[in-house]
């Protein structure tokens, strides 16, 4: 038996944009998979929020949320996120781990959004980090450092061969992709599964930091600013 064999939650946003600190949450999904008797159960919730900024035309391009239709049709945030937040909090007192692609953008999008509506962050709501998280990228990226190519989502479905139900680019569908994902990265990288979840908390904690580090030396000129740009992983 291994943390394989038991539940796993996945959150995913699609954005305004990609700076954690100024843009916002537009869709947001949770995708939780736990074991049955004769396989697993999967079930998704999801949530459109209207902003109170304009959508970008070019976040529009990529997830297709228009600002027109999310004033018409998307949520109040700060109701919205709260819902999130307490649902995801949740799951990680029961132990469940949160498994997000580049998770250091998501995660802390969600802790800036909250703070902004006055809500408690999930470290407040938790008494203390979020943990166990698993991000496929930050995985990936240490499994398998000496690959070349981009390592988006997208790449690494290609790579590990995990076909999507549908375009990557909505919140739900992008969640479940990252746990397909999760799975065909454990099988090809077993020692991954044999690693205890806190351990292997820890471990990405590292790699992470080291992955910057390295990052930073090589592109002093072009220095990396996006989500764990100080080193820190997840939030």
């Amino acid at each position: 038996m291994t943390w394989r064999t038991g539940p796993l939650v996945a959150f995913d946003t699609e954005t305004t944009g990609l700076d954690v600190e100024r843009d916002r949450i537009v869709t947001a999904a949770l995708v939780l998979r736990e074991p049955t008797g004769t396989g697993t159960r999967t079930s998704v919730q999801t949530w459109l929020l209207d902003p109170g900024v304009a959508v970008p035309a070019e976040a529009t391009a990529i997830h297709g949320i228009t600002t027109a239709h999310a004033a018409a049709h998307g949520r109040a945030p700060r109701a919205a996120l709260e819902e999130l937040a307490a649902l995801l909090a949740g799951h990680q007192r029961a132990g469940v781990p949160v498994v997000a692609y580049n998770a250091a953008f998501d995660l802390t999008l969600l802790d800036v959004e909250l703070a902004r509506h006055g809500l408690p962050t999930l470290p407040e709501r938790l008494g203390g980090p979020v943990r166990p998280v698993l991000d496929p990228l930050v995985l990936d990226r240490d499994s398998d450092a000496g690959r070349d190519g981009k390592r988006r989502l997208a790449d690494l479905c290609a790579h590990y061969g995990v076909l999507t139900p549908a375009p990557l680019h909505s919140a739900e569908t992008d969640a479940l992709a990252t746990l397909d994902l999760l799975d065909a990265l454990v099988g090809a990288h077993p020692h991954l599964a044999a690693t205890t979840l806190d351990a292997l908390h820890d471990h990405q904690v590292g790699a992470h930091r080291r992955w910057v580090d390295e990052l930073d030396e090589r592109t002093r000129e072009r220095p990396y600013v996006g989500a764990g740009a100080d080193g820190r992983w997840p939030v």
